[in-house]
């Protein structure tokens, strides 16, 4: 199959105009996630309500699609939009080992090479057999949905594949896995865009969680509670209200009213993961949001958001976000600041 070269930069957004999210429309694109891109960025705002993404949705041809329900969807591009892209969404199609159709068709390859330098890319669910056959996911990390992993990783030897996570960010490519996942990728961007204030603004208008992890298991055995059986869910509340001050598992327990043994079990059905992992990771989010929002030193952030002491937090970021907390707020606020030139051009352009 024809290749595509994958040696893409960091995107940066046109500073006269917005940052354009291309959506695509292959035919069979299933509507619920094909329509996740437009929901997601285009709820994103800024301070004073200005849009920050701008998005479109094409097909091929410029002409209707059918999707995979019982419909067709009509869109006003051809794929002369992928040019003026800073971020392609493929959003999955009838794509995967069971389809006898080609994963890469000529005019899909052509198109992905019209692409600019710089432009982000990003796949959910199996669209990730689009970038793998593009050579875009060679020697990369990516994920899919658990179900195809295996006849996936057979497909693509050459692709990491990694079939027990929600998504993979590897930097100007990224995976998303199935449906809801695509949400969390989309909140994921927004979030390294503009920042956790903004992503959960967005996640809270949409009425979805603010910020799932993106190492969080994919699949997970969750049977639905009886009505009379007791939840996790007020506890959870209760530890978010105090994540500066110091929680174990048996306060944890002792709140719910449960033993220490059946809160665990409960807490992992509902949440997928342990009650020390789950603290950790609300823990490193709240750092984070401080880091973004304020200028508190980072002993001080490492003490609000339950770590202790700097070195802590210092050992804890490196882990799940792989920089310091003084480079995350650098990055972030460089990252901001380019952002909001490029808002402050975009409105003068257009005033």
């Amino acid at each position: 199959m024809a290749k595509v070269c994958k040696d893409l930069a960091m995107p940066l957004s046109s500073p006269e105009r917005l940052h354009r999210v291309v959506v695509l429309a292959l035919e069979g694109v299933y509507p619920f996630e094909m329509s996740i891109p437009a929901r997601i960025f285009a709820t994103a705002a800024g301070r004073d309500g200005e849009p920050l993404y701008e998005v479109i949705t094409c097909s091929l041809d410029g002409g209707p699609v059918r999707t995979s329900a019982d419909f067709s969807v009509t869109v006003e591009h051809s794929a002369d939009a992928f040019a003026t892209a800073d971020t392609l969404v493929v959003p999955p199609f009838a794509c995967g080992p069971d389809q006898a159709r080609d994963w890469l068709p000529a005019p899909l390859a052509d198109a992905l090479r019209g692409l600019r330098p710089g432009t982000r890319i990003v796949s959910i669910c199996t669209a990730s057999y689009v970038l793998a056959a593009a050579g875009l996911l060679d020697g990369r990390r990516a994920t899919t949905h658990w179900n195809e992993a295996a006849d996936f990783q057979r497909a693509f030897p050459e692709v990491e594949v990694d079939p027990g996570v929600l998504f993979v960010d590897d930097g100007d490519v990224l995976t998303a896995a199935g449906v809801a996942a695509g949400v969390d990728l989309c909140l994921h961007l927004v979030r390294r865009d503009h920042g956790s204030d903004v992503a959960n603004r967005v996640a809270r208008l949409c009425v979805v969680p603010p910020w799932r992890e993106g190492g969080q298991a994919q699949f997970i055995e969750r049977p639905v509670p009886l009505q009379t059986a007791a939840t996790t869910s007020p506890t959870r509340a209760w530890a978010l209200s105090r994540l500066g001050r110091p929680v174990t598992l048996a306060e944890l327990a002792a709140h719910a009213r449960m033993s220490v043994r059946t809160f665990s079990r409960r807490f992992r059905e509902e949440v997928g993961m342990t009650p020390v992992q789950w603290l950790t990771q609300q823990r490193i989010q709240h750092a984070r949001r401080l880091l973004e929002t304020t200028d508190l030193p980072v002993d001080r952030v490492a003490d609000e958001s339950g770590f202790g002491t700097a070195a802590s937090l210092r050992q804890h970021m490196a882990a799940t976000v792989g920089v310091s907390p003084m480079t995350y707020r650098q990055t972030f606020r460089a990252r901001s600041e380019r952002a909001a030139r490029s808002e402050r051009a975009a409105r003068s352009g257009t005033s």
